[in-house]
């Protein structure tokens, strides 16, 4: 049986992190975590300031929770993204105001900036809306999202994926910053979006974003390029 006490706790702290950093409202939003045969879900209606790893709930994949605590009411989304994303392990959702005020006008955040590419694609989609909790929102989830990090949720919220939850939180971040920018550019008239062909440059480039030389794959041609080594100490 898997040690899930370490997972349970990266769940919590990364809730009080989003509230913290104002990326969300309250015991609003929720977060899961694959583990072996299910995944681990923030419970229904408990603060983040409160929760303790005893209140986290477990899931298999067959969609049946186990424990004394009902799981969040939008555990259907995070059931299907990670049963159809065998890519991501974490599934983050916030209310984040700049990603809220956007999804409430049913705007998709377009290339506006180049950091778009941290979700994985040119854009990021908003879905239609549906009641919270529903399989319909599932569904519509999943299309806004397709293979992307991320996607806005219609006079909703936002959803950001990642591998860890540290991983989720920074996607997350991004995202409502590209939120603001957006809203900013608009309030302005407008702005200047990067084309296809400036994005397929960005999408090559970041596949070596934020790593070291050692874990580069040299044969990607469009790759974020180290000054020349000097040696392990200057002298």
């Amino acid at each position: 049986m898997q040690n899930t006490s370490s997972i349970r706790q990266q769940i919590i702290d990364t809730c009080r992190n989003m509230n913290a950093a104002g990326l969300n409202v309250g015991s609003a939003g929720n977060l899961s975590v694959r583990i072996d045969g299910g995944l681990l879900i923030t419970p229904s209606g408990i603060a983040y300031d409160a929760m303790t790893v005893d209140q986290i709930v477990e899931m298999d994949m067959d969609g049946r929770y186990y424990g004394d605590f009902v799981p969040s009411s939008e555990w259907r989304f995070h059931y299907d993204i990670l049963k159809a994303r065998p890519d991501v392990d974490v599934v983050l959702h916030s209310h984040a105001v700049n990603c809220a005020i956007l999804a409430c006008c049913r705007l998709d955040i377009p290339p506006i900036h180049y950091m778009i590419g941290v979700a994985g694609g040119k854009i990021v989609k908003c879905s239609g809306y549906a009641p919270f909790g529903t399989q319909k929102l599932s569904e519509l989830a999943l299309e806004a999202l397709g293979p992307r990090m991320a996607c806005l949720l219609g006079n909703h919220g936002v959803i950001a994926l990642g591998k860890t939850p540290a991983g989720a939180f920074h996607v997350l971040e991004e995202i409502e910053n590209l939120a603001r920018i957006y809203i900013g550019t608009r309030a302005l008239g407008g702005g200047t979006m990067l084309s296809d062909k400036e994005m397929d440059v960005v999408l090559e480039r970041f596949k070596t974003y934020g790593k070291q030389a050692k874990d580069m794959d040299p044969s990607i041609t469009e790759r974020v390029e180290p000054p020349v080594f000097g040696g392990a100490k200057r002298r």
